[in-house]
């Protein structure tokens, strides 16, 4: 790790047709203008930030959100975006947060794919990158995230990389004037060099 940046954390990205790699790479204030033009309600924002950010989303939310992020070995965030290799198209952004390096785990959010990509699998690749981030780059033990109950597709996108359910935090949220459950999840570095091995 060095100038703030991660250093050698592709190195063994999984082969892929070249036309269908996917990369992460830190935000930057450039990329504020997608993530503004993708937060489309102010139930969607909620679905994907949770209560931190509002509708409209602005720059001064987000110039907020990054502050003292993205330093490795330092910040308790790491904020990524999403970008396909082969047309630098940016499609995601997808986050580290309550990074906890004493017990080595972090939790990963704000999970967001570009609505003109959603349904072709953009959601799931960026968790496998963030799964090998996490437990190859940061040596991390565990990675836990929640979803809404409703968001079943989200849900089993991260069933299919190896998340498994812990429990429920019942009527979690407010969306409009309709409690929703919070589904737990988390999994472990064993659990996933396993699925890896087999």
């Amino acid at each position: 790790m060095g100038n703030g940046r991660l250093v050698n954390l592709y190195e063994h990205f999984e082969e892929r047709a070249e036309s269908d790699r996917l990369i992460l790479r830190f935000i930057s204030e450039s990329d504020f203008e997608h993530i503004k033009r993708w937060s489309v309600s102010p139930e969607y924002l909620k679905q994907w930030a949770g209560p931190s950010l509002t509708y409209p989303l602005d720059d001064e939310q987000l110039v907020k959100y990054l502050k003292d992020a993205n330093h490795p070995g330092l910040s308790d965030r790491l904020i990524f975006c999403a970008i396909q290799e082969a047309n630098q198209q940016l499609v995601g952004h997808i986050s580290f947060s309550v990074i906890d390096r004493v017990n080595r785990s972090a939790r990963i959010g704000r999970v967001v794919v570009d609505p003109e990509f959603q349904g072709k699998g953009i959601g799931k690749r960026m968790m496998q990158e963030m799964l090998r981030i996490g437990f190859e780059g940061l040596n991390l033990h565990r990675l836990s995230l929640g979803a809404f109950d409703f968001n079943t597709a989200a849900l089993k996108a991260y069933e299919a990389v190896g998340f498994k359910r812990e429990g429920v935090q019942r009527e979690s949220a407010l969306f409009g004037e309709q409690y929703v459950d919070c589904v737990e999840m988390s999994i472990l570095d064993r659990e996933w060099t396993a699925s890896r091995n087999s």
